[in-house]
């Protein structure tokens, strides 16, 4: 059963500042608000954060898309930050350790929780507050779309949408490291430069041009191996075009939109899989979870992949982020601070 958002309970003694989804909606149903905030249980630490990540899984909350918030309640699944108070019952961590997650339950966008720290993470001295949180659950996602949901091999033709994206750029920076040839896609020049010079072999400014077409050039006929959609209804049948012969698409978002009714039987014209990968099947327990922080750590480190600086908003602003966000106006990572 997945772990959703607690209710906003006013009235209790210590309170903090979050942002509320007061009822499903828009970007205005963001408001600053004071909550409570109780003592954290034997079994949870508190946790003050200093930058809180920004992702579509928070759109998709304030919308109602997903069932992880009930309104009111908090939205956030990623976060750095301080451990203020240590429940008894709690070991491993203390007072003054720096921490990051990227996982339910959501809540993230405050100045102070409550967690259970099965899925913190301890912040290495390298890796800064604002890379974790503008990072770990992107790199997070990449580690696990790109070696468990699809294993890319070098040689293979790898098609990327919204590769200036937060997810998009550390994919085909790893996709090149391991090998592929790379075609990504933006939607103006600007990004285009952006990724170019992150590495991709072929940038297409689908604006202007067909992409599954394009990509049928730039292959010869042959096609992509895979297409990594975080875009969604809008190039979903385009990416299926794209597709060589047993090709498969993953997709993981829709930024345009949920993808309509589809015939399966289409598939079988080039014998097509499609995965729908599920972040949290991929995170949902530690074991599951270190080899991704594992890999998403040592590409850092090793110089694979780089998280450009996020782009910050005030905690207050949240509803201007997220219209940012929404509008694919947008590159990199968007953050909040505190």
């Amino acid at each position: 059963m997945p772990r959703v958002a607690p209710t906003v309970t006013p009235g209790q003694a210590a309170t903090t500042r979050a942002i509320v989804v007061e009822r499903y909606g828009g970007p205005e149903e963001l408001q600053l608000r004071e909550i409570g905030l109780p003592k954290p249980a034997p079994n949870e630490v508190q946790i003050r954060h200093t930058v809180i990540g920004v992702n579509f899984i928070d759109v998709y909350c304030r919308t109602g898309y997903f069932d992880l918030l009930q309104p009111p309640g908090v939205p956030g699944m990623e976060a750095a930050g301080v451990i203020e108070a240590v429940g008894s019952a709690v070991s491993g961590f203390s007072v003054g350790g720096r921490v990051a997650y990227a996982c339910p339950p959501v809540g993230a966008y405050c100045e102070r929780r409550n967690m259970v720290p099965d899925l913190l993470v301890h912040l290495p001295d390298d890796i800064s507050d604002d890379i974790a949180a503008a990072g770990l659950l992107k790199g997070i996602a990449a580690s696990f779309l790109l070696h468990e949901v699809h294993v890319v091999r070098p040689g293979e033709v790898v098609l990327i949408h919204a590769a200036a994206g937060g997810v998009g750029q550390l994919l085909v920076q790893w996709a090149r490291h391991l090998g592929a040839t790379v075609i990504a896609t933006v939607s103006s020049d600007d990004k285009a430069r952006i990724v170019e010079r992150l590495g991709a072999d072929h940038v297409i400014v689908y604006s202007r041009e067909n992409f599954a077409e394009a990509v049928m050039r730039l292959t010869g006929g042959a096609g992509a191996d895979v297409a990594y959609d975080a875009v969604g209804n809008d190039t979903f049948g385009g990416s299926l075009a794209a597709l060589g012969v047993r090709g498969h698409l993953v997709s993981f978002g829709q930024a345009s939109g949920p993808v309509g009714n589809w015939d399966i039987g289409r598939l079988s014209s080039k014998s097509v899989t499609i995965s729908r990968p599920n972040y949290a099947h991929y995170t949902d327990t530690p074991q599951k979870l270190a080899p991704q922080l594992n890999r998403f750590f040592a590409a850092l480190r090793q110089g694979t992949i780089k998280v450009e600086p996020p782009r910050h908003y005030d905690l207050a602003a949240a509803s201007e982020a997220h219209r940012d966000l929404e509008s694919r106006r947008t590159t990199g990572a968007l953050v909040l601070k505190v």
